[in-house]
């Protein structure tokens, strides 16, 4: 299209000898939002820093190929010096990362790392670049916009510091916006509110989107044209309707069909058997102390769980969902005797856990285990894959040493890992073989209950399903129980017998999946469930349209 605001030709880029992006094309229009969509290492973010000409800084090079960016005349960037690439980086294309804690500098003020993106790119004095930064703060609608120039990075929610982000990138109104899975870390009802905040600003501003994801709901939600990238290549583009819809190529038709989508059902209630449940929590109470206002007074409290009562029955998945911060990870913590218990009672397998000592602990902590949401950061790098899986294990005493590889090799095929794998060290894995070996470590002392705390949020889409479905197999085939932690309601529907709603705090909401999916009681799950981007179904959305209509 000659009209197009950017066009990539061809493009070839290398990391070495690794070939990561092998000659794509395609075009972005005026005011257009296009996603381009992978799972990790299709070459997504890097066809991104290659538009930026920031491809050369992270060790890769164009080594074929054009791009050309239309303002007022054609200009090629592949073919501008970096000094010349500097006058376009943030005035013309600006991106949005998807981590904005380690994008923004830690170091430096929130308004002091404004002014400094405004005063490089226009010519105005410091007092006019301050009075643009609130401007727009304010226009990503973050309260209080002036006293939050004096605050840092890191005394931001995640929501607020992505605003910033966004705010750095529009500072000074770009033509395009490059946004590399800007909400992803998010959680629901925040990243609903940033994607309606970049669609907003584009109708305000009337620049063009490159949205990077492997979120086939962020799609439907977002864009107009789609591109799936597949080991570097573009293996299908279309409008985003007929993508989603009817995609040509099987690998679109797999990532589409293995997005999770709300209204699709969850598994059957389990019948009630009488024994003890596997997890028992009655008026759970976990205070946080607080900082000092001065030496000589007493510290403030910070109430993270305020009387939950919840339990999970032998073989059954309950899902806790909530937003962050609203004491999901504290309840963990908890269970697994990490934080200090205020008041309230836990039991596992019938037994009080809540005051035991250190020493009449250690027998039960066998029986629960955990699954955490960064498989890489769980593990020790410096152990091969035998030791790591059978170390729980060896801890409890419950294996010989000689016999712990022949453990290991059992616990692989379990998680569907070969014995080849039993040398390896966690840096040879991929993501889903990594949280693979976190879920064998964990079986590896045959526990009652696995609290799994977000375990599928860093993976992508098919790997996500892959891991979801290794765990129901798991649940069928040893009787486990789950307690799944997540901010997803699509996955926890897929996976969970019932779901508990966290605000707060507080339990606000609990029943069975298809109820708490198809029929919400309380507005704030309504909300959760209103936030969930472009994943509900005719069936579900029917009931919804329905209830708004009647509300």
């Amino acid at each position: 299209m000659t009209s197009s605001l950017l066009s990539i030709d061809n493009l070839h880029i290398a990391f070495g000898a690794t070939q990561a992006v092998r000659g794509i094309s395609f075009e972005i229009g005026h005011h257009e939002t296009f996603a381009l969509v992978g799972e990790s290492g299709s070459g997504k973010s890097a066809t991104a820093l290659a538009i930026l000409r920031l491809i050369e800084r992270e060790g890769g090079r164009i080594t074929h190929g054009r791009i050309v960016f239309r303002k007022e005349a054609p200009v090629c960037l592949t073919e501008l010096s970096d000094e010349q690439m500097q006058t376009v980086r943030g005035r013309d294309i600006a991106m949005v990362f998807q981590e904005p804690l380690t994008a923004l500098n830690p170091v430096l003020t929130i308004g002091r790392q404004l002014t400094e993106t405004i005063l490089r790119h226009e010519p105005v004095s410091q007092a006019q670049a301050q009075h643009k930064a609130i401007e727009q703060l304010e226009r990503v609608r973050i309260p209080q916009a002036a006293a939050r120039l004096s605050q840092y990075p890191h005394e931001l929610s995640g929501g607020q510091r992505q605003r910033v982000m966004i705010a750095m990138a529009l500072a000074c109104n770009p033509r395009l916006l490059i946004a590399d899975e800007p909400s992803t870390a998010l959680d629901v009802t925040t990243q609903a509110e940033i994607l309606a905040l970049i669609r907003d600003l584009q109708a305000e501003r009337g620049m063009s989107v490159l949205f990077i994801t492997h979120d086939m709901g962020v799609v439907a939600e977002m864009a107009h044209r789609v591109g799936v990238l597949r080991h570097g290549r573009l293996v299908e583009t279309g409008p985003a309707r007929r993508i989603l819809t009817a995609p040509q190529e099987s690998y679109a038709r797999m990532l589409v069909d293995a997005a999770p989508r709300l209204g699709a059902g969850g598994p059957a209630l389990l019948p009630e058997t009488g024994r003890s449940p596997a997890l028992a929590l009655d008026n759970l109470v976990v205070d946080y102390a607080g900082r000092r206002p001065h030496p000589l007074a007493a510290r403030t409290r910070t109430r993270a769980v305020d009387g939950v009562s919840l339990h999970v029955a032998q073989g059954e998945s309950v899902g806790l969902v909530g937003e962050s911060g609203c004491g999901k990870s504290s309840i963990a913590r908890a269970i697994l005797r990490l934080t200090p218990v205020a008041s309230g009672r836990i039991a596992i397998d019938g037994q009080d856990i809540t005051r035991l000592s250190e020493r009449r602990l250690f027998p039960v902590r066998r029986k629960v285990q955990m699954v955490f949401q960064d498989p890489f950061a769980s593990l020790n790098p410096r152990l091969p894959t035998w030791d790591l899986i059978t170390e729980p294990a060896c801890i409890h005493a419950t294996v010989a040493r000689d016999d712990r590889r022949d453990m290991a090799a059992a616990l692989l095929e379990q998680v569907g890992l070969g014995a080849e794998h039993l040398d390896r060290y966690p840096h040879q894995y991929s993501g889903g073989q990594r949280q693979r070996l976190c879920i064998a470590r964990a079986l590896s002392v045959q526990p009652k209950l696995i609290i799994a705390d977000e375990p599928v949020a860093a993976l992508d889409v098919s790997i996500a399903r892959q891991i979801t479905e290794l765990m129901q197999a798991l649940q069928q085939r040893l009787g486990l129980s789950f307690l799944f932690i997540s901010h997803d309601l699509a996955v926890v529907e897929r996976l969970c017998h019932r779901i508990a709603v966290m605000r707060a705090g507080r339990i606000v909401e609990t029943g069975p999946t298809d109820a708490i999916i198809g029929d919400p009681q309380e507005e704030y799950t309504k909300t959760l469930i209103a936030a969930v981007p472009g994943r509900i179904t005719p069936a579900v959305a029917a009931v919804h349209e329905r209830q708004s209509l009647v509300g």
